[in-house]
């Protein structure tokens, strides 16, 4: 969200819901759950994603890797393979997301997703560094996040030009 209030005019961003999201079981692939192919429908019909996530335990998150598995799956019907992606990530920590969005750009490589290796948002969370609505307030950090944006749209842009 804070990223959607940041000046993006080439950018136009939509929230994917996921807190209805069952967890992955393979058994169900004969006959989706409705929230999952509204999320593979979601997913595909997005020009790149940004994925926004925290470090939990040196990964990413359990609730992460689950959306990851359901738009994989059914086998031959990878809802991720070709699009274009970034991440984003904060924590508390001095690393910053690095170890997790190592293992999501993995992950996500390794089906087909199209990772951009540049550029990248690591950075340590501090407690003012947002206020309750989301606004930046530390002034180095817009900057710094205004100018991933930046980038995210001109490389979306060349490889959609290119491809």
């Amino acid at each position: 969200m804070a990223l959607d209030k940041l000046d993006h005019p080439a950018l136009q961003f939509s929230f994917i819901k996921v807190d209805d999201i069952p967890l992955f079981n393979q058994d169900m692939e004969d006959d989706l759950p409705a929230p999952v192919v509204r999320l593979k429908k979601d997913i595909e019909a997005s020009d790149a994603i940004v994925f926004v996530t925290p470090e939990y335990n040196r990964s990413i998150p359990g609730v992460l890797k689950n959306i990851i598995d359901w738009g994989i799956r059914p086998y031959g019907k990878n809802s991720w393979a070709g699009q274009l992606m970034a991440i984003v990530g904060a924590s508390p920590g001095v690393l910053g997301t690095a170890i997790a969005q190592s293992h999501l750009r993995s992950i996500i490589s390794a089906n087909g997703g199209i990772v951009f290796g540049k550029p990248e948002v690591y950075f340590s969370f501090k407690k003012d560094i947002m206020d309750d609505e989301f606004n930046i307030t530390v002034e180095d950090t817009r900057k710094y996040l205004q100018g991933f944006l930046n980038t995210f749209a001109e490389e979306i842009s060349t490889f959609k030009v290119d491809a």
